[in-house]
């Protein structure tokens, strides 16, 4: 065979692969920069808790995806919705007299919801990761709440519990779609801490 043909092939394929690798690349920026958007502050965590190894992030967060696309999730029936609303605010009310009762109780509904949402509802960082792919805004919110109920009862302080409540109602609107009733709500029960508070100085 002629050389001069022998150099073009050479020179054909090498443009070739060179043209696939910088799509290769592309790609997998593009899908990088997807997984960054979508995730957000989650995003940054997995890659924190990876060493730095963005591409092993990038792999545990599609992962992720991939799992829960294959769980039924589903949007709560309204009146479901509406239950759980109900239960939410008088778990905020019983906030004033018994705030770590109620914070066990926030965590205990979340769960719930999650369950009748469609997530399992196994080990905490399983749960974790499984709402992070749907709601990776507030995921961080849920994971804070979580360690401050998990601590030893006599080292938190009422404004760490009433910390982790905020927490709880943040995922917890997120997975119920609570209405804006549920500030005020909120705000009462605020007042009703405040004056106890008062009484008590």
């Amino acid at each position: 065979m002629d050389q001069q043909i022998v150099a073009l092939i050479l020179v054909a394929a090498l443009v070739v692969i060179v043209l696939l690798a910088v799509a290769w690349i592309a790609m997998r920026q593009r899908r990088r920069q997807q997984l960054r958007e979508h995730f957000g502050p989650e995003y940054e965590r997995v890659v924190q808790e990876e060493q730095g190894d963005a591409g092993r992030a990038d792999r545990v967060l599609a992962e992720r995806a991939e799992r829960v696309k294959k769980l039924d999730i589903r949007p709560l029936p309204a009146t479901a919705r509406d239950d759980f609303l109900i239960r939410w605010r008088r778990v905020q009310e019983r906030f004033v007299d018994d705030p770590a009762g109620a914070v066990a109780d926030a965590d205990a509904l979340i769960g719930e919801a999650m369950e009748a949402r469609g997530y399992p509802v196994g080990d905490f960082e399983q749960r974790a990761a499984d709402v992070s792919v749907e709601h990776p805004r507030v995921v961080e919110s849920y994971r804070t709440a979580h360690e401050i109920a998990s601590r030893d009862g006599n080292s938190i302080s009422t404004e760490d519990l009433r910390q982790a409540m905020v927490h709880y109602r943040t995922l917890f609107a997120d997975l119920v779609g609570e209405s804006p009733a549920g500030d005020r709500v909120e705000g009462r029960v605020t007042e009703r801490i405040e004056e106890r508070e008062e009484l008590r100085r």
